[in-house]
């Protein structure tokens, strides 16, 4: 119910990630990372699924050796969401998951040898319509940038970037996307920026390494939220030391408070004080537990008063203010139902749920009436 974001975003060319569109005027995809052995393609599969379930667009998967190369064939065919294979310095792991299905490419062409290795990889990209991601990150800058610039800066990320895309502009392809990722808050944010106005390609944004799943929540939000709010960014992967699935999660939460993206439920939630007339936080940590499911937008708002509750409610789908002796819930802005505290979550659930149903009916209506 809220209006669209504010946010100009920066105008790029539109490349895909097998079925993804990244950059345009297509929606910020949301990616993450598996951290399960690739040769266990039965926990990679298993996990990758976790991460559909959340709501990944798109999901990468370390290729470090040829063995893992087969495994990475035998786990794409078992997915749906499109695979990303990361790949460092040997170009047959690349030329080999191309053949096997590969949705996109993450490796450094000056990374993987001499012009004729670069060329078998491009030429394969090419002919199977595979993009190329270069990834710049401040912790492997070439030997020779460091001693350029004495340590990892905005400006050594940047021209090591450049580095890179020319290889790819040699060879006329432009069918890629580019990451200039640091620990650092500013230095990645100031080569975001730089970059931004260097190429017309899609940028993948990351604060890489940013810790746990709290400080590298905050640090990844203050560093991305500065990136999106200047329209900069195509595609997000929040790098946390946690299970990837809370990357997705964080991810998307990022997006919908810039109203960037709107997936699943956006929870708008009172921290609670001593005029609350049930338990907020216990009721918001079951409705979140229980609803992680549900992927159709939808604006609900949990407020333990009449202070700011009603106001709150008009502005959400469902909107539930706390009230002696009952409770009020608002459905599209009005006063519906009256609830008691004793079953207050199931009945909650069970409004959200509908709530959910009547909105994915009527967007099936609208399509089939323009079928």
């Amino acid at each position: 119910m809220h209006s669209p974001s504010p946010i100009v975003r920066r105008k790029s060319r539109q490349i895909h990630v097998g079925k993804v569109p990244v950059g345009g005027d297509a929606p910020i995809s949301v990616q993450s990372m598996t951290n399960t052995d690739t040769l266990d393609v039965a926990a990679t599969v298993a996990q990758i699924h976790s991460l559909e379930n959340a709501g990944a667009d798109i999901v990468r998967v370390s290729v470090p050796c040829m063995d893992a190369a087969e495994a990475f064939g035998r786990i794409k065919q078992q997915v749906n969401v499109p695979l990303v294979a990361d790949i460092h310095f040997d170009y047959k792991i690349a030329l080999r998951v191309a053949e096997l299905g590969v949705d996109c490419l993450r490796i450094n062409p000056g990374n993987i040898g001499k012009e004729d290795r670069v060329r078998a990889v491009v030429s394969a990209a090419r002919d199977n319509g595979i993009p190329i991601r270069i990834g710049v990150n401040a912790g492997s800058l070439e030997k020779e940038l460091q001693r350029k610039y004495g340590e990892p800066t905005p400006e050594a990320l940047v021209e090591s970037a450049m580095r890179h895309i020319d290889h790819l502009e040699r060879l006329d392809f432009q069918e890629y996307k580019v990451s200039v990722k640091a620990s650092d808050v500013f230095m990645a944010v100031a080569a975001y920026r730089q970059l931004a106005k260097l190429i017309e390609q899609p940028l993948h944004l990351g604060i890489t390494e940013a810790g746990g799943l709290r400080s590298g929540t905050v640090k990844s939000s203050i560093g991305l939220g500065m990136l999106l709010m200047d329209g900069i960014g195509d595609t997000i992967r929040v790098s946390l030391a946690a299970d990837p699935v809370e990357e997705i999660k964080v991810g998307y939460d990022m997006l919908k408070s810039l109203r960037l993206r709107s997936k699943g439920i956006n929870f708008i939630a009172c921290p609670s004080c001593s005029r609350q007339n049930f338990d907020v936080i216990g009721t918001m940590n079951a409705l979140e537990e229980r609803l992680e499911d549900i992927m159709t937008p939808l604006d609900v708002s949990v407020i333990g008063c009449v202070v700011n509750g009603p106001g709150e409610a008009k502005e959400s789908d469902i909107g539930l203010t706390g009230g002696t002796p009952n409770n009020l819930i608002y459905i599209d802005g009005k006063p519906a139902i009256k609830l008691t505290n004793e079953h207050l979550v199931d009945d909650l659930e069970r409004l959200i749920r509908d709530k959910v149903r009547e909105k994915e009916q009527a967007e099936k209506d609208v399509i089939a009436r323009g079928a």
